[in-house]
């Protein structure tokens, strides 16, 4: 369907699409704060003024905040800001500190008797990682709002919500592979649509235009890869536990207006890039969710923003894996040899 060269996206029919940082998205802020002691961090997506978004989540065991908000028969039409953070659900309180900082910023739902800001979260377990005592909270979620505003510091890699990810852990952590927070984006005319993925998978990544396997499972020896689908059909035992560390979680971002209802349907979409970059994927040991955000009034086709949703989706993966460093004694492919 494309090829990419020169940053530039090869449609089919001659048209181009031609890629833009994430952060060339306007009306979306992001600020990132992470614990690299620790392993652990947060992302924060603020469009003050309120965002239309939608939510779709495919993975068995997802930590999550004001989920609901997102299903188009609930009432409020916007949100102010979602979290993507570590920690698994112990996590879930960094959300206070992003409503305690737009509260202060004056920014919020007005319910009469005061402004009540809404935040969506969404956090991956990296608790076998680093310090399991040590979890994103409200002070983190306040001090990454505080980066958004006031000095946007998003950066692929060992950063944020990507701090302690890690992939292909069926066998444990000793054979995982370090990944990070990562992200693409693009622009087609007007159109503007790009996704940010922080990948912490139980299962192996692929590079969707190759089918090319590159991170996941490692061998005993640490010097290869191998299939988890190989390794677990290997034996017909039952793990009965197998959160040892997983959930992706991404956020889609486009520039072109849609309700609520119509979000929810591009998150759908955009699952289809997991799905063709992750190996096993939306386990009953994964929380694997997606975010679509409306930040823009440019009229797009539905259809076409889901297709472009999963494409930015699977390249964003890609960049996860690529701008990973190896740290807390897991091996990130940049040093596979």
């Amino acid at each position: 369907m494309k090829d990419i060269k020169n940053n530039e996206v090869l449609w089919a029919k001659g048209t181009k699409a031609v890629e833009i940082s994430i952060t060339d998205i306007d009306s979306i802020r992001i600020g990132q704060v992470e614990d690299k002691e620790a392993a652990t961090g947060c992302t924060v997506f603020i469009c003050e003024n309120g965002m239309c978004a939608g939510l779709d989540v495919r993975g068995g065991g997802p930590a999550s905040r004001d989920s609901q908000l997102l299903n188009p028969l609930m009432a409020a039409q916007q949100i102010h800001a979602v979290v993507l953070s570590g920690g698994s659900a112990y996590g879930l309180c960094t959300a206070n500190g992003v409503m305690k900082y737009l509260e202060e910023k004056g920014y919020g739902y007005d319910t009469g008797a005061a402004l009540v800001p809404l935040v969506a979260q969404a956090d991956l377990y990296d608790l076998s990682v680093g310090n399991p005592n040590v979890r994103p909270d409200e002070k983190m979620g306040y001090e990454a709002a505080k980066k958004a505003f006031e000095a946007p510091n998003y950066k692929d890699g060992n950063y944020g919500a990507g701090c302690g990810a890690s992939v292909g852990k069926m066998a444990g952590v000793d054979t995982s592979m370090k990944t990070g927070i990562g992200s693409y984006a693009i622009q087609l005319g007007d159109l503007k649509i790009g996704a940010v993925v922080a990948l912490n998978a139980l299962g192996d990544i692929y590079d969707w235009k190759t089918g090319k396997q590159i991170a996941g499972l490692l061998t005993e020896d640490k010097k290869a890869l191998r299939a988890t689908t190989d390794y677990m059909m290997s034996s017909t035992k039952v793990v009965d536990n197998k959160f040892t560390g997983n959930t992706t979680l991404a956020v889609v971002i486009t520039n072109a207006k849609f309700e609520k209802a119509q979000l929810c349907k591009i998150a759908g979409m955009a699952h289809d890039g997991y799905a063709r970059s992750i190996n096993p994927v939306h386990t009953s040991a994964d929380g694997d969710s997606i975010y679509a955000l409306s930040v823009g009034d440019v009229k797009a086709d539905l259809d076409l923003a889901g297709i472009l949703s999963a494409d930015v989706i699977s390249e964003a993966i890609i960049r996860a894996v690529e701008n990973a460093k190896s740290a807390y004694g897991i091996t990130a492919a940049s040093d596979l040899s």
